[in-house]
Protein backbone atom coordinates (compact mmCIF):
# COMPACT_ATOMS: atom_id res chain seq x y z
CA UNK A 1 0.00 0.00 0.00
CA UNK A 2 1.34 3.08 -0.92
CA UNK A 3 2.08 6.15 1.56
CA UNK A 4 -0.64 8.16 -0.46
CA UNK A 5 -3.17 5.62 0.22
CA UNK A 6 -2.00 5.27 4.09
CA UNK A 7 -2.35 8.79 4.75
CA UNK A 8 -5.49 9.45 2.97
CA UNK A 9 -6.90 6.80 4.74
CA UNK A 10 -5.71 8.19 7.99
CA UNK A 11 -6.99 11.59 7.39
CA UNK A 12 -10.63 10.55 6.15
CA UNK A 13 -11.05 8.31 8.77
CA UNK A 14 -10.09 10.52 11.87
CA UNK A 15 -11.93 13.34 10.36
CA UNK A 16 -15.39 10.86 10.04
CA UNK A 17 -15.00 10.09 13.65
CA UNK A 18 -14.35 13.25 14.58
CA UNK A 19 -17.57 14.39 12.95
CA UNK A 20 -18.83 11.29 14.73
CA UNK A 21 -18.71 12.99 17.90
CA UNK A 22 -18.53 9.29 19.57
CA UNK A 23 -15.18 9.97 20.67
CA UNK A 24 -13.54 12.71 22.40
CA UNK A 25 -12.22 15.06 19.58
CA UNK A 26 -8.90 15.52 20.86
CA UNK A 27 -7.85 11.80 21.65
CA UNK A 28 -8.89 10.84 17.93
CA UNK A 29 -7.12 13.54 16.27
CA UNK A 30 -3.73 12.44 18.70
CA UNK A 31 -4.33 8.55 17.54
CA UNK A 32 -4.91 9.68 13.91
CA UNK A 33 -1.29 11.96 14.30
CA UNK A 34 0.34 8.73 16.15
CA UNK A 35 -0.70 6.69 13.11
CA UNK A 36 1.12 8.65 10.72
CA UNK A 37 4.22 8.37 12.82
CA UNK A 38 3.75 4.12 12.91
CA UNK A 39 3.03 3.71 9.55
CA UNK A 40 6.29 6.16 8.70
CA UNK A 41 4.48 8.93 6.79
CA UNK A 42 6.17 11.35 9.05
CA UNK A 43 9.26 10.80 11.13
CA UNK A 44 9.35 11.86 14.54
CA UNK A 45 11.47 15.27 13.64
CA UNK A 46 8.66 16.09 11.11
CA UNK A 47 5.43 14.90 13.27
CA UNK A 48 7.33 17.87 15.29
CA UNK A 49 8.20 20.37 13.29
CA UNK A 50 4.82 20.33 11.71
CA UNK A 51 3.16 21.55 15.01
CA UNK A 52 2.78 25.46 15.38
CA UNK A 53 4.11 26.06 18.91
CA UNK A 54 3.14 29.49 18.00
CA UNK A 55 -0.11 29.03 17.86
CA UNK A 56 -0.29 26.84 20.39
CA UNK A 57 1.56 30.09 22.72
CA UNK A 58 -1.11 32.60 21.79
CA UNK A 59 -4.24 29.96 23.25
CA UNK A 60 -2.60 28.70 26.03
CA UNK A 61 -1.35 32.46 26.91
CA UNK A 62 -4.84 33.76 25.96
CA UNK A 63 -6.53 31.20 28.05
CA UNK A 64 -4.29 31.55 31.26
CA UNK A 65 -4.90 36.26 30.85
CA UNK A 66 -9.23 35.05 30.97
CA UNK A 67 -8.93 32.67 33.30
CA UNK A 68 -7.64 35.43 36.02
CA UNK A 69 -9.93 37.90 34.78
CA UNK A 70 -12.66 35.55 35.69
CA UNK A 71 -11.97 35.42 38.99
CA UNK A 72 -12.88 38.87 39.24
CA UNK A 73 -16.33 38.32 38.80
CA UNK A 74 -16.13 41.23 35.91
CA UNK A 75 -18.67 38.94 33.37
CA UNK A 76 -21.13 38.30 35.64
CA UNK A 77 -21.16 42.18 36.34
CA UNK A 78 -21.37 42.74 32.97
CA UNK A 79 -24.26 40.42 32.69
CA UNK A 80 -26.42 41.88 35.41
CA UNK A 81 -25.62 45.84 34.27
CA UNK A 82 -26.88 45.10 30.94
CA UNK A 83 -29.87 43.24 32.63
CA UNK A 84 -30.43 46.28 34.84
CA UNK A 85 -30.16 48.73 31.98
CA UNK A 86 -32.49 47.51 29.57
CA UNK A 87 -34.91 47.33 32.46
CA UNK A 88 -35.67 43.49 31.84
CA UNK A 89 -36.92 43.94 28.40
CA UNK A 90 -35.94 40.53 26.94
CA UNK A 91 -35.38 41.84 23.07
CA UNK A 92 -32.85 44.78 24.63
CA UNK A 93 -31.03 42.19 27.15
CA UNK A 94 -30.69 40.03 23.55
CA UNK A 95 -29.53 42.75 21.76
CA UNK A 96 -27.07 44.10 24.59
CA UNK A 97 -26.07 40.46 25.68
CA UNK A 98 -25.23 40.03 21.51
CA UNK A 99 -23.06 42.85 21.15
CA UNK A 100 -21.17 42.64 24.39
CA UNK A 101 -20.60 39.09 23.49
CA UNK A 102 -19.76 40.06 20.00
CA UNK A 103 -16.75 42.74 20.91
CA UNK A 104 -15.30 40.72 23.51
CA UNK A 105 -15.24 37.72 21.34
CA UNK A 106 -12.80 40.09 18.93
CA UNK A 107 -10.38 40.24 22.09
CA UNK A 108 -10.66 37.44 24.17
CA UNK A 109 -11.42 35.02 21.63
CA UNK A 110 -15.11 33.46 21.12
CA UNK A 111 -14.74 29.69 22.88
CA UNK A 112 -14.00 31.10 25.93
CA UNK A 113 -16.23 34.35 25.88
CA UNK A 114 -19.34 31.81 25.61
CA UNK A 115 -17.89 30.22 28.13
CA UNK A 116 -17.40 32.59 30.82
CA UNK A 117 -21.16 34.50 29.58
CA UNK A 118 -23.34 31.64 29.03
CA UNK A 119 -23.63 30.68 32.45
CA UNK A 120 -24.12 34.25 33.06
CA UNK A 121 -27.15 34.03 30.83
CA UNK A 122 -28.88 31.61 31.70
CA UNK A 123 -28.73 32.87 35.50
CA UNK A 124 -30.21 35.96 34.36
CA UNK A 125 -32.84 34.52 31.79
CA UNK A 126 -34.03 32.21 35.24
CA UNK A 127 -34.07 34.83 37.31
CA UNK A 128 -36.55 36.98 34.78
CA UNK A 129 -38.70 33.93 34.34
CA UNK A 130 -37.38 33.81 30.17
CA UNK A 131 -36.32 30.91 28.04
CA UNK A 132 -32.23 31.32 27.80
CA UNK A 133 -32.50 29.29 24.29
CA UNK A 134 -33.06 32.53 22.16
CA UNK A 135 -30.31 34.50 24.09
CA UNK A 136 -27.56 31.61 23.75
CA UNK A 137 -28.38 31.22 19.96
CA UNK A 138 -28.13 34.19 19.12
CA UNK A 139 -25.58 34.86 21.46
CA UNK A 140 -23.16 32.44 19.48
CA UNK A 141 -24.40 33.74 16.31
CA UNK A 142 -22.89 36.98 17.73
CA UNK A 143 -19.43 35.64 19.08
CA UNK A 144 -18.72 33.68 15.88
CA UNK A 145 -19.54 37.32 13.59
CA UNK A 146 -17.43 39.24 16.17
CA UNK A 147 -14.55 36.81 16.41
CA UNK A 148 -13.82 37.25 13.04
CA UNK A 149 -12.60 40.33 13.04
CA UNK A 150 -9.38 39.92 14.62
CA UNK A 151 -6.16 37.83 14.79
CA UNK A 152 -7.17 36.17 17.76
CA UNK A 153 -10.59 36.10 18.22
CA UNK A 154 -11.57 33.22 16.40
CA UNK A 155 -9.31 30.21 16.18
CA UNK A 156 -9.39 29.98 12.34
CA UNK A 157 -7.83 33.47 12.43
CA UNK A 158 -5.36 32.40 15.07
CA UNK A 159 -4.17 29.42 12.44
CA UNK A 160 -4.08 31.80 9.67
CA UNK A 161 -2.18 34.58 11.36
CA UNK A 162 0.62 32.34 12.67
CA UNK A 163 0.70 30.30 8.98
CA UNK A 164 1.02 33.43 7.23
CA UNK A 165 2.56 36.27 9.16
CA UNK A 166 -0.40 38.34 8.79
CA UNK A 167 -0.97 40.25 12.23
CA UNK A 168 -3.33 41.34 14.49
CA UNK A 169 -3.92 45.19 12.23
CA UNK A 170 -3.91 43.48 9.11
CA UNK A 171 -6.91 41.16 10.49
CA UNK A 172 -8.36 44.34 11.98
CA UNK A 173 -8.20 46.47 9.37
CA UNK A 174 -9.10 43.83 6.53
CA UNK A 175 -11.57 42.23 8.42
CA UNK A 176 -12.95 44.96 10.99
CA UNK A 177 -14.80 46.82 8.57
CA UNK A 178 -16.72 43.88 7.45
CA UNK A 179 -18.02 43.32 10.89
CA UNK A 180 -19.22 46.38 11.69
CA UNK A 181 -21.76 45.95 8.90
CA UNK A 182 -22.62 42.77 9.25
CA UNK A 183 -23.19 43.60 13.53
CA UNK A 184 -26.31 45.51 12.30
CA UNK A 185 -27.60 43.35 9.73
CA UNK A 186 -26.83 40.52 12.12
CA UNK A 187 -29.29 42.36 15.04
CA UNK A 188 -31.52 42.76 12.47
CA UNK A 189 -31.89 39.11 11.81
CA UNK A 190 -32.36 38.90 15.12
CA UNK A 191 -35.22 41.09 15.44
CA UNK A 192 -36.95 38.95 12.33
CA UNK A 193 -36.30 35.52 14.01
CA UNK A 194 -37.49 36.35 17.31
CA UNK A 195 -38.98 40.03 18.58
CA UNK A 196 -41.08 40.26 14.84
CA UNK A 197 -42.52 36.64 15.68
CA UNK A 198 -43.27 37.33 19.02
CA UNK A 199 -41.16 34.68 20.52
CA UNK A 200 -39.78 36.64 23.62
CA UNK A 201 -41.64 36.44 26.66
CA UNK A 202 -41.93 39.49 28.77
CA UNK A 203 -40.80 39.22 32.33
CA UNK A 204 -43.32 39.37 35.20
CA UNK A 205 -43.72 42.41 37.47
CA UNK A 206 -41.75 40.76 40.48
CA UNK A 207 -38.93 39.71 37.79
CA UNK A 208 -39.19 43.15 37.28
CA UNK A 209 -38.82 44.88 40.55
CA UNK A 210 -36.17 42.38 41.86
CA UNK A 211 -33.99 43.73 38.48
CA UNK A 212 -34.63 47.06 39.85
CA UNK A 213 -33.65 46.55 43.01
CA UNK A 214 -30.20 44.76 41.83
CA UNK A 215 -26.68 45.82 42.47
CA UNK A 216 -24.74 44.84 39.93
CA UNK A 217 -21.43 46.01 41.76
CA UNK A 218 -21.86 42.95 43.99
CA UNK A 219 -20.94 40.69 41.54
CA UNK A 220 -17.04 42.09 41.60
CA UNK A 221 -15.25 40.25 43.80
CA UNK A 222 -11.91 41.76 43.48
CA UNK A 223 -11.63 44.85 42.39
CA UNK A 224 -7.54 45.23 42.94
CA UNK A 225 -7.35 42.27 40.59
CA UNK A 226 -9.56 42.80 37.99
CA UNK A 227 -7.44 46.40 37.64
CA UNK A 228 -4.35 44.69 37.28
CA UNK A 229 -5.95 42.26 34.74
CA UNK A 230 -7.51 44.81 32.69
CA UNK A 231 -4.41 46.82 32.55
CA UNK A 232 -2.35 43.47 31.43
CA UNK A 233 -4.88 42.45 28.74
CA UNK A 234 -4.96 46.24 27.45
CA UNK A 235 -0.76 45.85 26.89
CA UNK A 236 -1.14 42.19 25.43
CA UNK A 237 -3.69 43.81 23.06
CA UNK A 238 -1.46 47.00 22.78
CA UNK A 239 1.95 44.32 22.28
CA UNK A 240 -0.39 41.99 19.26
CA UNK A 241 -0.97 45.18 17.29
CA UNK A 242 2.97 45.97 17.94
CA UNK A 243 4.10 42.49 17.31
CA UNK A 244 5.62 43.40 14.20
CA UNK A 245 7.32 46.29 15.96
CA UNK A 246 8.40 44.88 18.22
CA UNK A 247 9.70 41.68 16.41
CA UNK A 248 8.07 39.42 18.79
CA UNK A 249 5.41 36.50 17.63
CA UNK A 250 1.74 36.99 18.82
CA UNK A 251 1.92 33.34 21.21
CA UNK A 252 5.39 34.90 22.25
CA UNK A 253 3.36 38.62 23.30
CA UNK A 254 0.71 36.55 25.04
CA UNK A 255 2.76 34.15 26.49
CA UNK A 256 4.78 37.41 28.14
CA UNK A 257 0.99 38.65 29.14
CA UNK A 258 0.21 35.38 30.84
CA UNK A 259 3.15 35.39 33.08
CA UNK A 260 2.94 39.28 33.51
CA UNK A 261 -0.38 38.17 35.31
CA UNK A 262 0.76 35.17 36.94
CA UNK A 263 3.41 37.26 39.01
CA UNK A 264 1.02 40.35 39.86
CA UNK A 265 -2.16 37.95 40.51
CA UNK A 266 0.05 35.58 42.76
CA UNK A 267 -2.70 32.69 41.21
CA UNK A 268 -2.31 29.69 42.28
CA UNK A 269 -0.27 28.31 39.02
CA UNK A 270 -1.92 24.58 39.50
CA UNK A 271 -5.66 26.23 39.82
CA UNK A 272 -4.71 28.52 37.06
CA UNK A 273 -3.22 25.72 34.33
CA UNK A 274 -6.21 23.71 35.54
CA UNK A 275 -8.76 25.79 34.11
CA UNK A 276 -6.67 25.74 31.20
CA UNK A 277 -8.28 23.74 27.77
CA UNK A 278 -6.12 20.93 27.38
CA UNK A 279 -8.16 19.10 25.68
CA UNK A 280 -8.20 22.05 22.16
CA UNK A 281 -4.23 22.30 22.91
CA UNK A 282 -4.01 18.38 22.21
CA UNK A 283 -6.46 18.69 19.18
CA UNK A 284 -4.75 21.63 17.83
CA UNK A 285 -1.42 19.12 18.31
CA UNK A 286 -3.08 16.45 16.43
CA UNK A 287 -4.49 18.22 13.66
CA UNK A 288 -1.18 19.83 12.97
CA UNK A 289 0.45 16.27 12.19
CA UNK A 290 -2.23 15.24 10.48
CA UNK A 291 -2.10 17.53 7.85
CA UNK A 292 1.47 18.06 8.13
CA UNK A 293 1.30 14.27 6.34
CA UNK A 294 -0.63 14.95 3.88
CA UNK A 295 1.52 17.89 2.94
CA UNK A 296 4.49 15.44 3.22
CA UNK A 297 3.05 13.15 0.64
CA UNK A 298 2.01 15.76 -1.60
CA UNK A 299 -1.64 15.29 -1.70
CA UNK A 300 -2.70 18.83 -0.92
CA UNK A 301 -0.50 20.08 -3.69
CA UNK A 302 -2.32 17.48 -6.09
CA UNK A 303 -5.58 18.96 -4.99
CA UNK A 304 -4.71 22.65 -5.48
CA UNK A 305 -3.73 21.58 -9.36
CA UNK A 306 -7.10 20.52 -9.92
CA UNK A 307 -8.56 23.48 -8.42
CA UNK A 308 -6.91 25.67 -10.68
CA UNK A 309 -7.02 23.66 -13.10
CA UNK A 310 -11.01 24.07 -12.67
CA UNK A 311 -11.13 28.00 -12.11
CA UNK A 312 -9.12 27.75 -14.89
CA UNK A 313 -7.07 30.15 -13.28
CA UNK A 314 -9.22 33.20 -12.34
CA UNK A 315 -8.34 35.15 -9.50
CA UNK A 316 -11.62 36.05 -8.82
CA UNK A 317 -13.23 32.83 -9.22
CA UNK A 318 -10.80 31.05 -6.49
CA UNK A 319 -11.05 33.56 -3.99
CA UNK A 320 -14.76 33.62 -3.85
CA UNK A 321 -14.26 29.76 -4.08
CA UNK A 322 -11.88 29.42 -1.56
CA UNK A 323 -14.45 31.81 1.07
CA UNK A 324 -17.91 29.41 0.00
CA UNK A 325 -15.80 26.06 0.02
CA UNK A 326 -14.27 26.99 3.55
CA UNK A 327 -17.29 27.86 4.83
CA UNK A 328 -19.26 24.97 3.68
CA UNK A 329 -16.43 22.82 5.00
CA UNK A 330 -16.20 24.13 8.46
CA UNK A 331 -20.14 23.90 8.88
CA UNK A 332 -19.85 20.28 8.15
CA UNK A 333 -16.84 19.29 9.84
CA UNK A 334 -16.06 22.05 12.63
CA UNK A 335 -13.65 25.36 10.89
CA UNK A 336 -10.60 24.42 13.19
CA UNK A 337 -9.96 21.45 11.36
CA UNK A 338 -11.01 22.80 7.78
CA UNK A 339 -8.63 25.57 8.33
CA UNK A 340 -5.83 23.75 9.16
CA UNK A 341 -6.64 21.43 6.48
CA UNK A 342 -6.63 24.34 3.70
CA UNK A 343 -4.09 27.04 5.53
CA UNK A 344 -1.29 24.53 3.59
CA UNK A 345 -3.69 24.17 0.23
CA UNK A 346 -4.27 27.69 0.16
CA UNK A 347 -0.41 28.24 0.16
CA UNK A 348 -0.36 25.63 -2.94
CA UNK A 349 -2.95 27.35 -4.90
CA UNK A 350 -1.66 30.42 -4.11
CA UNK A 351 1.78 29.57 -5.94
CA UNK A 352 0.13 27.90 -8.98
CA UNK A 353 -1.73 31.02 -9.73
CA UNK A 354 1.30 33.83 -8.98
CA UNK A 355 4.01 31.75 -10.38
CA UNK A 356 6.02 34.42 -10.48
CA UNK A 357 5.41 34.94 -6.97
CA UNK A 358 5.87 31.20 -6.20
CA UNK A 359 9.63 31.39 -5.10
CA UNK A 360 8.72 33.56 -2.05
CA UNK A 361 8.84 32.31 1.14
CA UNK A 362 5.35 31.66 2.66
CA UNK A 363 4.92 34.95 4.94
CA UNK A 364 5.92 36.96 2.04
CA UNK A 365 4.22 35.17 -0.48
CA UNK A 366 0.74 35.58 1.93
CA UNK A 367 1.24 39.49 2.47
CA UNK A 368 1.58 40.17 -0.99
CA UNK A 369 -1.19 42.10 -1.71
CA UNK A 370 -2.26 40.08 -5.00
CA UNK A 371 -2.37 36.79 -2.49
CA UNK A 372 -3.78 38.24 0.41
CA UNK A 373 -7.01 38.07 -0.71
CA UNK A 374 -7.11 34.46 -0.43
CA UNK A 375 -6.71 34.51 3.03
CA UNK A 376 -8.99 36.65 3.87
CA UNK A 377 -11.34 34.50 2.17
CA UNK A 378 -10.44 31.49 3.94
CA UNK A 379 -10.90 33.66 7.48
CA UNK A 380 -14.33 34.57 6.54
CA UNK A 381 -15.60 31.34 5.25
CA UNK A 382 -14.34 29.62 8.17
CA UNK A 383 -15.54 32.06 10.83
CA UNK A 384 -18.93 32.93 9.53
CA UNK A 385 -19.14 29.37 8.31
CA UNK A 386 -19.11 28.41 11.90
CA UNK A 387 -22.59 29.53 12.43
CA UNK A 388 -23.69 27.30 9.29
CA UNK A 389 -24.58 24.42 12.14
CA UNK A 390 -24.00 23.23 15.84
CA UNK A 391 -20.57 21.52 14.38
CA UNK A 392 -19.67 24.25 12.80
CA UNK A 393 -17.76 25.69 15.48
CA UNK A 394 -16.30 24.77 19.00
CA UNK A 395 -18.17 27.81 20.46
CA UNK A 396 -21.69 26.39 19.11
CA UNK A 397 -21.16 23.20 20.59
CA UNK A 398 -19.56 24.49 24.59
CA UNK A 399 -23.28 26.73 23.95
CA UNK A 400 -24.88 23.93 23.49
CA UNK A 401 -23.20 21.27 25.98
CA UNK A 402 -23.78 23.80 28.82
CA UNK A 403 -27.32 24.84 28.04
CA UNK A 404 -28.32 21.00 27.50
CA UNK A 405 -26.61 20.24 31.28
CA UNK A 406 -28.62 22.99 33.04
CA UNK A 407 -32.05 21.26 31.58
CA UNK A 408 -32.48 23.49 28.34
CA UNK A 409 -31.85 21.41 25.84
CA UNK A 410 -31.28 22.97 21.76
CA UNK A 411 -29.99 20.52 19.80
CA UNK A 412 -28.60 20.30 16.11
CA UNK A 413 -31.86 21.49 14.43
CA UNK A 414 -32.55 23.79 17.22
CA UNK A 415 -29.08 25.72 16.40
CA UNK A 416 -28.73 25.14 13.01
CA UNK A 417 -32.46 26.13 11.61
CA UNK A 418 -31.30 29.47 13.13
CA UNK A 419 -27.95 29.52 12.46
CA UNK A 420 -27.55 28.60 8.97
CA UNK A 421 -29.47 31.29 7.77
CA UNK A 422 -27.61 33.68 9.05
CA UNK A 423 -24.68 32.08 7.56
CA UNK A 424 -26.15 32.33 4.21
CA UNK A 425 -26.91 35.84 4.85
CA UNK A 426 -23.62 36.99 6.08
CA UNK A 427 -21.72 34.73 3.43
CA UNK A 428 -23.63 36.65 0.18
CA UNK A 429 -22.09 40.38 2.04
CA UNK A 430 -19.08 38.54 2.81
CA UNK A 431 -18.55 37.67 -1.22
CA UNK A 432 -19.63 41.23 -2.29
CA UNK A 433 -17.05 42.83 0.32
CA UNK A 434 -14.17 40.90 -0.76
CA UNK A 435 -15.26 41.32 -4.35
CA UNK A 436 -15.38 45.24 -4.22
CA UNK A 437 -13.01 45.73 -2.04
CA UNK A 438 -9.86 43.46 -3.65
CA UNK A 439 -10.72 41.75 -7.29
CA UNK A 440 -13.54 44.23 -8.61
CA UNK A 441 -11.08 47.01 -9.37
CA UNK A 442 -8.03 44.98 -10.15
Amino acid sequence: MSELTVATTIFVVTYAVIISERLDRAVVALAGAALMIAFGVLDQDRAVAAIDFNTLALLVGMMILVNILKRTGVFRYAGWRTAIAVGGSPWRLMVGFALFTAVASAFLDNVTTILLMVPVTIAICDDLGFDARPFLITQVIASNVGGTATLIGDPPNILIGSATGLDFVAFLANLGPLVALLLPLTIAGFWLAYQRRGRLAAPSPEARRALAEADARVHIGNAPLLRRALSVLALTILGFVLHGVLHLEAGTVAMFGAILLLLLSRADLHGVLAEVEWPTIFFFVGLFVLVGGLEEIGLLDRIARRAVAVSGGDVTLTVLAILWFAAVVSAIVDNIPAVATMIPLTFSIARLLFPELAELDDAALARHAEVAPLWWALALGACLGGNGSLVGASANVVAVGISERRGQPIGFWGFTRVGLPFTLATLVVASLYVWLRYLAFQ
